[in-house]
C-alpha cells in the first residue's frame, strides 16, 4: 500500500511540476511579445535621422518672394555670364580673364538651379535666347508684363543691370580699356545682385534660395573687392 501510495505521490508531483513549467513559458513568450511590441513603437517613434513629411513640406513652402527672386536674377546672371564671355577673348588683364572665368563658373550651374525652381514651382522660366537680343530691348521674359530688369523705357529696372548702349560699349573695347570697362560695369552689376539676395534674405520664404541668396552676397562682395583692387 504504501508503495502505491508513494508512486500516486510521485506522479502527482510530477504532473503539478510540469503544470507550472508549462505556465512558465506561456507567460515568458507572452511576456516577450509584450517587449517586442512595445520596441516597435518605441522604434516607430524615435527620430529616423530623416526629415518628416511636414518638415519636408515647411522646407519646400516659397512665396512670392522666392519666385521674383529666381526670375529676375536668371536674367541678371545670364548678363553677367555674357559680360565675362567678352572678357574672354577681349580682356588685356590676365587677372581680369581669371577673374571672368570665376564668375562665369558660379553662375552659370547657378542659373541651372533656378530654373528647377521655377520649373518646380509651376511657373515659366525666362527663356535662354540669345544674348543679342537680350541687350537690344527683348529680355525673352515670358509670362511678365514688360522686359523686367533692363532699362527699355518703363519697364521696372532690376540692380546693376547694364544697358543695351553700356554692353555695346565694353564689346567694341579691347586690352585695357576693356579691362576698366569691365571691372566698373562688373561692380555696378555685382552690387545689384547683392542688393536683390538682400530682399531674398529677408522676403523669401524657401530655404535653398535664402542659402543661395545669402552665397551670392558672400561671393559678390568679395568679388567687389576684388575688381577695386584692381582698378586701383
Amino acid at each position: 500500500m504504501h508503495a502505491i501510495r508513494n508512486a500516486r505521490t510521485a506522479r502527482t508531483v510530477l504532473i503539478r511540476r510540469a503544470a507550472l513549467t508549462a505556465a512558465a513559458v506561456t507567460a515568458a513568450a507572452l511576456t516577450l511579445s509584450a517587449c517586442g511590441s512595445d520596441g516597435g513603437k518605441t522604434d516607430d517613434a524615435a527620430p529616423s535621422g530623416k526629415p518628416s513629411a511636414t518638415a519636408g513640406a515647411s522646407a519646400g513652402k516659397h512665396n512670392a518672394a522666392d519666385v521674383t527672386f529666381a526670375r529676375e536674377m536668371i536674367p541678371h546672371h545670364r548678363q553677367a555670364v555674357a559680360m565675362a564671355d567678352l572678357a574672354a577673348t577681349r580682356a588685356g588683364s590676365a587677372d581680369v580673364k581669371a577673374l571672368a572665368a570665376t564668375i562665369k563658373k558660379a553662375q552659370d550651374p547657378e542659373i541651372t538651379t533656378m530654373s528647377g525652381w521655377l520649373k518646380s514651382w509651376g511657373e515659366k522660366v525666362p527663356r535662354d535666347q540669345d544674348m543679342a537680343g537680350m541687350h537690344g530691348g527683348t529680355h525673352g521674359m515670358e509670362g511678365t508684363d514688360g522686359m523686367a530688369g533692363m532699362d527699355h523705357g518703363g519697364a521696372k529696372a532690376m540692380p546693376g543691370m547694364m544697358s543695351a548702349q553700356e554692353m555695346a560699349t565694353m564689346k567694341n573695347a579691347t586690352g585695357k580699356a576693356f579691362d576698366a570697362q569691365f571691372l566698373k560695369l562688373m561692380v555696378k552689376h555685382h552690387q545689384g545682385a547683392v542688393e536683390m539676395a538682400g530682399t531674398e534674405r529677408k522676403q523669401g520664404a524657401y530655404g535653398p534660395a535664402k542659402k543661395l541668396a545669402g552665397d551670392i552676397i558672400t561671393a559678390q562682395n568679395a568679388e567687389i573687392a576684388r575688381m577695386r583692387k584692381l582698378l586701383g
